[in-house]
């Protein structure tokens, strides 16, 4: 962690909101006047599609199990190294994953394919991680250290089943058996590498569905919005300053559960997301504005 270049961790699973995390901090940033960097977690990944499909097979005849979700599948010590030199530098090197057609066309490439690793862009304030493994830490890797502020977006996890069955469903063509399929063999993983990150943040935004979804491997229609309730849980070591009392009044419908717990109505996220996270923000820019001015040592 560094106060002169800040680093931001957003984690969870593929669909589970931390897109539109990241997109409330790039408006953040737009109104505060922020020049951000972006680093995807897929960026990260092992193997682009083909090559995930050929380790999943190999990993099948060995009887062992292999998904993206663990560390077999990504590249987490060279993940490590670009947050270390961004915090002393604000400078590193990534890539994209393509994961659309559209964005395979602008590069010019497969879809499923990485883009080439290159610089990030030149004097950014803030790095902006999103991904799978943003508080992970395991004896290849300890990403949890290099972030001054992680937040975790995690749906219940029948909902987090849901969502990716409908998503691979509409948008793979995958059928519920093969989704299934997919699920139990990454259940490991999830086990040992994604949940633990949840415990290791400073902030938990999770969503939890009103409607029945007891039977999560039959598609249906994601629960919208107004069909949720968001659980926001800060963590016993969290470095921010909450006021529940304060978000109670601010967000229609919120409540608290506990000391620590926040709860507001699914359409209320955005409005919970930016009362909590924008003063964070403000205060790692502060910080390293003073750190930059000489006012206070490097941390």
């Amino acid at each position: 962690m560094t106060a002169r270049h800040p680093i931001i961790g957003v984690t969870g699973s593929s669909g589970a909101g931390t897109s539109t995390a990241i997109r409330l901090f790039e408006q953040m940033c737009a109104q505060l006047g922020i020049k951000p960097a972006i680093v995807e977690g897929d960026a990260f990944h092992a193997y682009d599609r083909e090559g995930n499909r050929r380790a999943i097979a190999r990993a099948r005849i060995r009887g062992e199990h292999f998904s993206l979700l663990g560390p077999a599948g990504n590249l987490l010590m060279r993940l490590e190294t670009l947050l270390r030199e961004y915090g002393l530098s604000g400078n590193g090197i990534s890539r994209r994953y393509l994961h659309t057609d559209a964005e395979a066309k602008l590069a010019r490439q497969s879809v499923g394919t990485f883009t080439p690793w290159e610089p990030l862009p030149a004097d950014t304030d803030v790095l902006f991680y999103e991904g799978l493994h943003g508080g992970y830490v395991g004896e290849d890797a300890n990403i949890a250290q290099h972030m001054d502020l992680l937040v975790g977006v995690v749906p219940i996890v029948n909902l987090e089943w849901i969502q990716k069955i409908r998503r691979d469903n509409d948008e793979r063509g995958s059928t519920p058996t093969e989704i299934t399929s997919t699920i139990l063999r990454r259940m490991p993983d999830y086990v040992n590498h994604i949940a633990p990150q949840f415990s290791r943040t400073d902030v938990n935004f999770q969503r939890v569905p009103l409607v029945d979804t007891s039977n999560p491997f039959v598609v249906q229609e994601i629960p919208g919005n107004e069909e949720s309730l968001v659980v926001i849980h800060f963590n016993d070591h969290t470095r921010l300053s909450p006021d529940l009392d304060r978000y109670e009044h601010q967000i229609p419908g919120a409540f608290r559960s506990n000391a620590h717990t926040l709860v507001v109505p699914g359409e209320q996220m955005h409005t919970a997301m930016e009362s909590i996270l924008l003063p964070a923000l403000q205060a790692l820019m502060a910080r390293r504005e003073q750190v930059r001015a000489g006012d206070t040592p490097l941390a």
